[in-house]
């Protein structure tokens, strides 16, 4: 595990979880799927995504060290998948967190929200993409694979589905299918995840170094993806309880979930950044 890169760890986990239940939930907005009594419950409950958020951004900025790197950082738009990363998630913030606060104020025509959560959206996605094509790096042949980003969009969608029907749990929402979709999203998202994770360990076994070999840079990454894959289905089981017993799901057993959820994808994004092994080292 590359503990020593938690900054990192957290901030991409929690950026895509954010990115992943903003999507979700501005997809049901933009369906026009709640009566305004609901809506408006939800825009409060969004308060805990932009939290959420918030906290993977300050991650960000204690790994670059100082605020002003992150400036620095931005001088590169355009030819720095990292600036672009950096520009991606703060236009995302910032369009996100605009639409959330007229939303909450009931300020503004509708169509100048309308357009900034497309906006938001548009952002949201431009920053997964960036985030990305940071970590595809062809010297790094343990990163440089498809099980890379399907290892951050699988996380976009388990951990960012879960914070969205967390979100809508807490707005006490009124639409009954999504009370069966989202969770068997879920659980087919937890299946992905299972997947990489077999496909994971064949890949790191073909890779070896004159120094070293794959495998010996992550020597418990046997237990920890088994204890990852454990907590995760752990939470998805307490996720599809009430779709077993037909009851709509209440906050405290969701946020149980949520919690469970999001640890098992900050224990594999530990995993990811502790198998970094450059080519020819």
């Amino acid at each position: 595990m590359a503990w020593h890169e938690w900054p990192l760890i957290v901030f991409t986990v929690l950026a895509q979880t954010s990115v992943g239940a903003f999507l979700v939930l501005s997809v049901l907005l933009l369906a026009k799927q709640f009566p305004s009594r609901t809506e408006q419950r939800l825009h409060k409950a969004m308060f805990g995504l932009w939290v959420v958020m918030g906290v993977g951004f300050l991650s960000s900025v204690m790994h670059l060290g100082s605020p002003f790197r992150a400036m620095n950082a931005l001088n590169m738009v355009g030819s720095s998948w990292l600036s672009n990363e950096i520009a991606g998630g703060s236009m995302f913030f910032a369009l996100g967190g605009l639409f959330w606060l007229l939303s909450i104020v009931r300020k503004g025509a509708e169509g100048v929200r309308k357009s900034l959560m497309l906006g938001a959206m548009a952002a949201g996605s431009f920053f997964m993409y960036s985030m990305i094509m940071v970590y595809m790096i062809d010297t790094v042949p343990t990163w440089y694979t498809g099980l890379t980003p399907a290892a951050f969009l699988l996380t976009m969608v388990v951990s960012g589905v879960a914070l969205a029907h967390l979100l809508l749990t807490i707005a006490q929402h009124e639409v009954t299918p999504v009370n069966t979709v989202l969770p068997l999203l879920g659980l087919f998202a937890a299946f992905g995840v299972a997947i990489s994770t077999s496909m994971l360990s064949v890949h790191l076994g073909g890779i070896q170094t004159s120094v070293t070999s794959a495998l010996a840079i992550v020597p418990d990454l046997a237990t920890l993806q088994f204890t990852r894959l454990a907590i995760l289905s752990l939470g998805v089981v307490i996720w599809l309880v009430p779709v077993f017993v037909k009851k709509a799901p209440t906050v405290a057993p969701m946020a149980i979930a949520f919690v469970l959820i999001l640890a098992s994808e900050l224990i594999g994004r530990g995993v990811f950044f502790g198998m970094h092994l450059s080519a020819g080292m």
